[in-house]
């Protein structure tokens, strides 16, 4: 197989090699040079299919060192695959400086589709297709998150985010409080060994992990507001919110989930705890 000159953007399997489509595969027999995140964790990849082009590391530690070389040799007429260390370049990972540097110098881009955790996430997760927003790694810090949330708080359409298991539960304690509890699905491991798909309310989820520390690669997706169901359970979410919130973050989730004041919510919250 002869490749025509141009950058090819090459999905890589995100767990199980067999996902990798024929066409990728040949297109990494077949390249000059092979940019990776990690050389050798792509060497995996090459080793199982026998390839034995040259790799060499694109990551966003040396990005813009080595960027004015490999576009030097792009515009020489190279044929060069991009790949990250799973899934599809360019979502959460690097390689859009180079595809866009690429691009206005007149270089062909081509994508070579395939697995992407987003995409296999969502479409085992139950939660609406027809619209959704991936919105990537939620800020680390504690305010940047919240206010990052809130800004999504308005968006009727299904979220989709990718977190740290380290972050996990504190993420989606934060995902609660500022979007309401709503339904949620976390999908850990997309097709590996140990994949696992748990779906609850944002609260439910965050209190499970936060007492069961997950690990492996995680993608979070979050229904709209009132997707599921027609009417809502105030004392049920409250109840199951309070496990894990404060009263006043508690009666902000339960609030934005069923659309009441926060004012009445919070009272009810209070009714509900001056029980126990």
């Amino acid at each position: 197989m002869t490749l025509e000159p141009g950058l090819y953007v090459a999905a890589t399997p995100i767990g199980n090699l067999g996902d990798v489509t024929y066409r990728v595969v040949e297109a990494l027999k077949a390249a000059d040079l092979i940019l990776c995140e990690d050389t050798r964790h792509t060497a995996r990849l090459c080793a199982a299919y026998g390839v034995e082009t040259r790799r060499a590391p694109y990551h966003e530690h040396n990005a813009e060192e080595v960027r004015p070389a490999i576009l030097a040799k792009l515009l020489e007429g190279a044929s060069i695959c991009l790949v990250s260390d799973a899934g599809t370049p360019l979502i959460s990972d690097p390689g859009y400086k180079l595809v866009r540097e690429a691009r206005d110098a007149g270089v062909k881009i081509i994508p070579l589709p395939g697995p992407s955790a987003l995409v296999a996430g969502l479409s085992a997760s139950g939660a609406p297709t027809d619209r959704f927003l991936f919105a990537g790694f939620p800020p680390a810090k504690a305010g940047a998150r919240k206010n990052f949330f809130r800004d999504l708080s308005g968006i009727e359409a299904t979220l989709v985010f990718y977190e740290a298991p380290s972050r996990l539960a504190d993420s989606l304690a934060a995902m609660a409080a500022a979007l309401g509890d709503r339904q949620a699905c976390v999908a850990r491991e997309i097709t590996k060994l140990h994949e696992d798909f748990r779906e609850e309310s944002l609260s439910a989820l965050a209190a499970h992990y936060a007492a069961h520390p997950p690990k492996g690669e995680i993608v979070v997706i979050i229904h709209p507001a009132g997707a599921v169901g027609e009417t809502v359970d105030v004392d049920a979410l409250l109840k199951e919110a309070l496990h894990s919130m404060t009263l006043k973050d508690a009666a902000a989730a339960v609030a934005g989930a069923s659309g009441l004041s926060r004012k009445d919510v919070y009272a009810r919250a209070l009714a509900l705890k001056g029980r126990r």
